[in-house]
C-alpha cells in the first residue's frame, strides 16, 4: 500500500483528489495554539486510502468530544503534499506514513527541522504481490518470482498484449512492480487500476468468478478478512535495495507506520499533541472501521463514532495523564 521504501500505497474508497484538497489548504487552517498552549483547530492529512481514514476520523471524534478541540480539519492529500503541508504549517499531522518520502523526510526533519517524529502508530504495513488461493493452490509455480513466468499466460486480458495482467495500485501509491518486472525479465503487463475502490471492485468480480489474477496488494486491508489471497514470492527486502528506484530486484518491506508532527504544532499543541503521539492501535482495529466505512457504507464519523463507543478502555489510555 513504505513502500525505505514502501508507501502504501495504498488506495482508496475515501474519495478525493489530493491535490485538490491542498490547494483548498491555507495556513489558517493549521493548529491554533492559545496561550495555555492548547490547540482549538487542529489539521490532519488524510491519504487516500480507507486505512488512513479510519485513524483521522477516530482521532477527530476523540479531540472534539474529550479534549475539547473546537475545531478538527480532515484534509485528503497524496503523500507527497502532506509532507509539503506539514512543512509549511498549513497542517499539523500525519497520523499513517509508510516511509515513501525518504527525500522529504531527510529535507524537512533533518535539514529544515520543520517536521518532527510522532511516534508508532501500531500497525504494521506490509506490500507484496498476491493471487487468489484457489488459483495458488492448482498452480503453486506461480508462488515465486523465478517461476511465474511459466503461468503468465493464464493472466493474459485483451489488454495485456500478449502478456499476463498485473492489477497495478492508484497512481499515488508508492510502488516498485514497473521495475521488479522489467528487472526480472517477467511476462507481465500492468494494468493501472485508477484507484484503491477500482482496484478493489476488479478483485471481488474476479474472485467471484474464480478466475485467475495477480495483483499489487497490502496489509492492512479490510478486504483480507472476505478473501483469502496468498503472496507471491519475491526477493527478499533489504535496506536500500529499491534505491533507485530503476535498479529495484527486490519486494517490499515490512513497515512500521509512523505519525510526524508538524514542529511548531508538536510544541504548542498541548493536550492535542499528547493524545496524537499516544494514538496507538492494530491492525485489527484499524481494519474494523476500514470496513464499516468502505464495506458497510458508513460514514467515517459514523464508524468513527461507533468505534469509540465500543472501545473506550482502549481509547482512554490515549488520554494526555492530569
Amino acid at each position: 500500500m513504505k513502500p525505505s521504501s514502501t508507501k502504501r500505497i495504498r488506495l482508496s474508497l475515501v474519495a478525493g483528489a489530493g491535490a485538490l484538497g491542498m490547494l483548498a489548504l491555507s495556513a489558517c487552517g493549521a493548529a491554533e495554539t492559545g496561550k495555555s498552549g492548547g490547540s482549538d483547530e487542529v489539521t490532519i492529512t488524510v491519504p487516500s486510502w480507507v486505512g488512513a481514514q479510519a485513524n483521522a476520523e477516530v482521532a477527530k471524534v476523540i479531540l472534539e468530544e474529550e479534549l475539547d478541540v473546537k475545531k478538527v480539519n480532515l484534509k485528503t492529500m497524496d503523500e507527497p503534499i502532506a509532507w509539503d503541508a506539514l512543512n509549511s504549517g498549513e497542517a499539523d499531522a500525519i497520523l499513517e506514513d509508510w516511509d515513501g518520502q525518504p527525500e522529504k523526510q531527510k529535507l524537512y526533519i533533518d535539514q529544515k527541522k520543520s517536521v518532527v517524529k510522532g511516534g508508532d502508530l501500531g500497525v504494521t504495513g506490509h506490500i507484496g504481490w498476491f493471487v487468489p488461493k484457489y488459483y495458488a493452490d492448482a498452480h503453486p509455480e506461480v508462488l515465486d518470482y523465478k517461476t511465474i513466468n511459466k503461468v503468465a499466460k493464464d493472466f493474459k486480458s485483451s489488454e495485456s498484449e500478449g502478456k499476463g495482467e498485473f492489477l497495478g495500485a492508484a497512481p499515488s501509491y508508492t510502488t516498485y512492480d514497473e521495475w521488479l518486472i522489467k528487472n526480472h525479465k517477467l511476462d507481465f503487463k500492468i494494468k493501472e487500476t485508477g484507484a484503491e475502490a477500482a482496484q478493489i471492485k476488479e478483485i471481488q468480480q474476479k474472485y467471484k468468478n474464480k478466475e485467475p489474477f495477480i495483483t499489487y496488494w497490502w496489509e492492512p486491508q479490510w478486504l483480507n478478512a472476505d478473501i483469502e489471497l496468498v503472496e507471491v514470492k519475491l526477493p527478499e527486502f533489504t535496506e536500500g535495495c529499491n534505491e533507485p528506484k530503476e535498479k529495484t530486484e527486490c519486494g517490499y518491506a515490512n513497515t512500521p507506520l509512523q505519525k510526524y508532527f508538524n514542529a511548531d504544532f508538536a510544541k504548542k499543541g498541548g493536550d492535542a499533541v499528547e493524545f496524537l503521539k499516544n494514538f496507538k492501535w492494530t491492525n485489527e482495529q484499524q481494519n474494523e472501521v476500514s470496513k464499516w466505512i468502505a464495506k458497510d457504507k458508513m460514514s467515517g464519523e459514523e464508524a468513527a463514532k461507533k468505534w469509540v463507543k465500543e472501545n473506550k478502555e482502549t481509547w482512554e489510555a490515549w488520554l494526555p495523564k492530569k
